[in-house]
């Protein structure tokens, strides 16, 4: 027999699928979501702190980069004082807490401004090594961790020198929220620095204090597991195929206190593109964000609904299998028996007919075939005898609506998720402090860029050779890959010099007294330009032109849903996903939300957060507007985000999915088996009986050819063996003249 053909196999998979299918549901359904923290908050604490992850990576890289641009640009020119470099720089950046320039050869200090820097933590004797210049952490005494960055001053016929700048390790921009803390953790799980938690000691009342207390005990508790979990490998922390954040990412949940549960995310600083380490990466940091989370307590494990569906299935299941090898597979087998009998000539013996169907015609005209290899006449059966029977199609049809009597209630009916589905609040506050985070980094973006602007700016000063300006500009566009273009305009709108694509700035103008702004030339996408005067040369100016993708990047944001960047008459400008430049938001809902939450601006309100309900149809938006100084702060730009409610893995919807999903998985094998079946056996079996009653009505010309070597090709093998042993017409005229002359005889 054929190892996949015949009736065994089709009837052995099926029920094999849904003994399988039977058992999920008893595990799955009846405890779908049931927890007393949903997963949606889970999820929700893990995207914040992969946010968190890659605001910090960005503000580490971006020091880096900026310190050693700065740097290599002055070493290009004349030497400098080292008062003047740290001067300038301070004067463009403000980013970091101390600066100093040091003499490499001798360890003297020839310039400093901030903050004190522990210059003796520096081996200078390894500046000269490849990683010598990373940046690097050290522990001031009051037990306080600073981040070192260091860059070259090169300049012939004079030392070398150090540059040195120091900045915390804090977040730039995050918003926290009411009740969450966010913490930067060493490679040794301690927690290097922490926002979000306050000091006991300035806490009035006992329970708040020992409230702060339960917090900073269950953070450091946090850190250290996730400084473990750090350490696996990307590929080998996450699901095959889950995208999303290209680092070490995951939630924790830890003890109940006062009826709120502690959960927190974790994640690992990971580069902007997957196998590629930067100066951040390289430091083994993980940023921990925890948030304390009321318990549900209408939530329960009650497995009923898995149970009787379990239950239901394997009832249903078992009825189709007995009606399957009752009716389809015992009389099929039955044939296959007799046929071989009577090939080997037992031909005493009635051949016993199935009750219905194919086989019952089959077996008929086996028994006919019988009577005639004894010496009976060929006779022909009536229509009326041949298809008055249900037919084996007819049964697995049967079969087929018994599966979807389980499996269609399951997909269409039971455990919908309508109106009254309840979205945790903590969803709500954390969309809202997420899209205020993203404004925060976006509005930092483009303000980093303008000082970028501003510091080659300064750095060109007096050159007035186009191949000068055009190097300090090529050295910046090749570190930074936010700009498209950067040129230098004169007063009169002339570019004098330009490096990256041609300039799409007006060129009949001089250069704008904007510091940023946003032109539409007609094109696919809308152009951000930054300005930055330079002194002392009668009114030119460094002009960027920034990328669309650059600031399309910053909003790629897992769990966030669909983001958009609008000016002030909420015309888009940037997105996630595809859009249409200065097109408007997709509902007049979140237009709204946009405006009003663009006119509390100037009152120093939070960003806005609110649940749309429309019949079963659950929404999460937010706003954001741009609050804060900067260049970027007058563009009054709003970041703009929404999600389904039904895209979270809230319990309702939860159950739901699974639900449906085993629904699915039933209709799947039904349709896989039977169609299997109906394919291998039931189609062969309704040809062979078309030929078995042609055979046995006299057809003795047309030949039989098995179709499949299984039970239909055997019982199609008997029949060609029978029609070869009965007489032709020929034989029989032959054998009746010789019999008449041996009568005469």
């Amino acid at each position: 027999m054929s190892l996949l053909g015949g009736i065994r196999p089709p009837i052995a998979v099926l029920s094999v699928l849904l003994l399988a299918l039977a058992g999920v549901t008893a595990l799955t359904l009846g405890r779908a979501g049931q927890e007393a923290v949903p997963k949606a908050v889970k999820l929700s604490q893990q995207h914040f702190a992969e946010d968190g992850a890659i605001a910090l990576r960005a503000s580490i890289d971006e020091s880096v980069t900026d310190l050693t641009r700065n740097a290599e640009l002055f070493s290009a020119g004349d030497p400098v004082p080292p008062d003047a470099v740290l001067d300038k720089i301070g004067s463009v950046y403000q980013k970091w807490r101390g600066t100093a320039v040091v003499e490499i050869s001798s360890g003297k200090l020839l310039a400093a401004r901030g903050e004190n820097l522990p210059l003796t933590a520096i081996d200078r004797g390894k500046l000269a090594d490849k990683d010598g210049l990373a940046p690097r952490m050290v522990r001031l005494e009051d037990g306080e961790t600073r981040l070192l960055s260091f860059a070259l001053l090169t300049w012939e016929g004079k030392p070398q020198q150090l540059l040195v700048a120091s900045s915390s390790l804090r977040f730039p921009g995050i918003s926290l929220g009411k009740f969450r803390s966010i913490a930067v953790v060493g490679q040794d799980g301690h927690i290097l620095s922490d926002d979000g938690i306050a000091d006991p000691s300035q806490e009035d009342g006992a329970g708040r204090r020992e409230q702060i207390k339960q917090a900073d005990k269950q953070l450091k508790a946090f850190a250290a597991t996730a400084a473990k979990k750090s350490r696996t490998h990307p590929i080998m922390s996450k699901e095959p195929g889950s995208g999303g954040f290209l680092g070490v990412s995951g939630h924790l949940t830890g003890d109940r206190y006062l009826g709120e549960r502690a959960v927190a995310g974790y994640a690992s600083l990971a580069g902007p593109e997957a196998g590629k380490a930067t100066d951040a990466t390289r430091l083994g940091l993980t940023v921990v964000a925890m948030v304390p989370v009321a318990e549900d307590s209408t939530a329960t494990t009650s497995s009923a609904f898995g149970l009787l569906a379990a239950a239901a299935l394997l009832l249903i299941g078992g009825v189709t299998i007995f009606l399957l090898l009752r009716t389809v597979q015992r009389p099929l087998i039955q044939l296959f028996l007799e046929g071989r009998r009577l090939t080997r000539g037992d031909l005493e013996r009635p051949v016993s007919v199935p009750r219905r169907g194919e086989a019952a015609r089959i077996g008929a005209a086996l028994e006919r075939l019988r009577r005639q290899l004894l010496g009976a006449p060929a006779d022909k059966q009536s229509a009326p005898a041949r298809r008055g029977r249900f037919g084996t199609r007819t049964l697995i049809a049967v079969c087929a609506v018994l599966l979807l009597a389980w499996s269609a209630p399951l997909m269409l009916m039971l455990n919908r998720a309508g109106d009254s589905v309840v979205v945790p609040q903590q969803m709500v506050n954390d969309q809202r402090e997420r899209t205020d985070t993203l404004t925060d980094r976006v509005r930092r973006a483009l303000n980093e860029g303008h000082a970028d602007l501003t510091s080659v700016a300064s750095l060109i000063g007096d050159r007035t050779e186009a191949s000068e300006m055009s190097k300090v500009l090529e050295s910046t566009m090749h570190q930074h890959t936010r700009y498209q273009s950067l040129y230098v305009l004169d007063a009169k709108g002339k570019v004098l010099a330009k490096a990256g694509d041609d300039p799409r700035s007006p060129s009949d103008e001089g250069p704008s007294d904007k510091a940023v702004r946003v032109i539409d030339e007609g094109g696919k996408e809308p152009v951000i330009i930054g300005t930055a005067e330079m002194a002392g040369r009668d009114g030119a100016a460094v002009v960027g032109e920034f990328r669309i993708e650059f600031l399309n990047s910053l909003l790629k944001r897992p769990g966030l849903g669909q983001v958009r960047v609008v000016d002030a008459k909420r015309k888009v400008i940037g997105a996630n996903y595809g859009y249409q430049e200065f097109e408007s938001l997709p509902s007049g809902r979140l237009n709204a939300l946009a405006e009003g939450t663009g006119q509390k601006v100037g009152v120093g309100t939070r960003p806005s957060g609110v649940l749309y309900r429309d019949g079963d149809e659950i929404q999460i938006a937010a706003a954001a507007p741009f609050a804060g100084g900067g260049a970027a702060s007058s563009l009054g730009w709003t970041v703009v985000s929404w999600q389904p409610a039904s895209g979270l893995a809230i319990p309702e919807y939860t159950l739901q999915n699974r639900t449906v999903l085993a629904g699915l998985l039933g209709i799947t094998a039904a349709a896989a088996c039977l169609g299997w079946l109906h394919i291998v056996v039931v189609r062969p079996l309704r040809h062979l009986a078309d030929q078995a009653e042609a055979l046995a009505d006299g057809d003795r010309r047309t030949v039989l050819y098995p179709t499949h070597h299984d039970e239909v090709g055997a019982v199609t093998r008997s029949l060609e063996l029978i029609r070869q042993q009965l007489p032709t017409g020929t034989q029989r005229k032959r054998d009746g003249a010789t019999a008449g002359l041996a009568g005469r005889n």
